[in-house]
């Protein structure tokens, strides 16, 4: 069985459309989407309706619970944006996603840890800044979850770690933001240096679960120059080399 993995997709078509073309062209048997996939300043509704009509599994993201719950004082520019946006059916759509489940008796989905949408699970974060988390930390947030396969999302970090006890997890890093600054719990960026899209690619070998973790170029000059006529200048550097400003 392979499986595409998707997350993390921030209202950035383009990107999601060229990772679907590469899926179609690799082949796949299912595809999973993690969540966080309206967010921004780019095209959260066409992305929406892009989204419904496929047949996949999707789960929400902490975006989807905050444009969900979230009041107008509440909500970041990227939320504000992509709340303006939605229509009810959009909305109603949003409501029927669960940010954690079991995707067969094996396999595990959760948009950021098991038990939290906006944990990191592979990495932590410090005063110093971010760093890969250890085999503790990541025990601790797998809990007592005895999936084979784990597959999370939530940083925008392609990552694939494979535990002591054998269980692998994967966050496929993001379809439409390689870069973004966070204060919680303390200050840092996420930088994967690249503008290129990114997923994953999960497949049921008779030695276990192997993962390949892919990188797809698109027209992200494109997507910049949306983000800048928007005034969202920190979007636009991120969308275009992958880095913060």
């Amino acid at each position: 069985m392979r499986i595409a993995v998707v997350t993390d997709v921030h209202g950035n078509l383009p990107a999601l459309e060229a990772v679907v073309a590469d899926i179609q062209r690799r082949g796949a048997d299912a595809v999973v989407n993690l969540g966080d996939s309206l967010s921004g300043p780019l095209l959260p509704l066409e992305t929406a309706q892009f989204l419904m009509a496929q047949n996949w599994t999707h789960l929400a993201g902490n975006h989807e619970r905050q444009l969900l719950t979230q009041g107008p004082g509440q909500r970041s520019a990227s939320d504000a944006y992509a709340h303006a946006q939605l229509s009810a059916n959009e909305f109603a759509w949003l409501a029927t996603l669960k940010p954690c489940l079991h995707y067969q008796p094996t396999i595990l989905l959760c948009h950021g840890t098991p038990s939290c949408d906006f944990e990191y699970f592979l990495e932590t974060v410090t005063p110093a800044g971010m760093r890969a988390a250890t085999p503790k930390e990541v025990g601790a947030r797998l809990g007592k979850v005895e999936a084979e396969l784990i597959l999370c999302g939530h940083t925008h970090v392609p990552r694939s770690v494979r535990t002591t006890s054998g269980q692998l997890i994967v966050n496929p890093g993001s379809v439409g933001l390689q870069a973004y600054s966070d204060e919680r719990p303390y200050p840092h960026a996420i930088e994967n240096g690249s503008p290129d899209a990114r997923y994953a690619l999960v497949e049921r070998r008779d030695s276990g679960w192997v993962s390949t973790l892919v990188a797809v170029p698109y027209d992200h000059a494109a997507m910049a120059e949306l983000a800048r006529t928007r005034q969202r200048p920190d979007w636009a550097h991120a969308l275009a080399c992958g880095y913060m400003p």
